[in-house]
């Protein structure tokens, strides 16, 4: 409501603004009686954690930096004709996970476990290190490689004497191939 009074009071200049502005859900807020600017209104709704979950959308950088330090608060604004929804802020990211830390294990329970730890004697004590435990390797793998062979005692290959090479056979397939069908062209 102080939003569109503020509106109406700005004139012509923001009847456009106050036409869109009529067609939404228009919320109770405490200056029913002496209306605030739009800016401190918005603000006094989002008090106390935003407990209705609002949304603020506005091209005004003061408010937006306003809204960025309350955790919790969604901020949208335009940019060439197309409604952006700004990043989560700093403090709302460090809320959410304030608040996750705090779900997994309660207070009383955290207390609790420092305590039995402390009486088993597990708790940590300053100055007390862990080592790490080396595991088990296998063998070298440079101690795996194969032997080279031993050259003669000049330090020279074996000459081509001794080796022996392998001699290809003829493929001689189409030879006898040609053969056996001469034969049937003469029989």
């Amino acid at each position: 409501r102080c939003v569109l009074k503020e509106l109406e009071s700005l004139g012509k200049a923001l009847y456009g603004a106050k036409l869109i502005a009529q067609r939404f859900q228009v919320r109770n807020c405490s200056h029913h009686k002496d209306p605030v600017s739009g800016s401190a209104c918005l603000l006094s709704m989002i008090e106390e954690g935003n407990p209705h979950h609002y949304f603020i959308a506005t091209q005004d950088q003061d408010l937006a930096n306003k809204v960025k330090k309350k955790a919790g608060v969604p901020l949208l604004f335009i940019i060439q004709n197309t409604m952006v929804l700004d990043k989560p802020s700093p403090k709302s990211l460090a809320f959410v996970q304030k608040l996750q830390m705090n779900q997994l294990v309660p207070e009383h329970q955290k207390e609790s476990i420092v305590q039995l730890k402390e009486k088993e004697g597990l708790a940590k004590q300053e100055g007390e290190k862990r080592r790490k435990r080396k595991r088990a390797g296998g063998p070298n793998p440079l101690s795996c490689l194969k032997k080279k062979k031993k050259t003669t005692q000049e330090g020279q290959e074996p000459s081509a004497e001794k080796k022996k090479r392998r001699k290809r056979k003829r493929n001689r397939v189409k030879a006898e191939a040609l053969q056996s069908m001469q034969k049937n062209e003469e029989e």
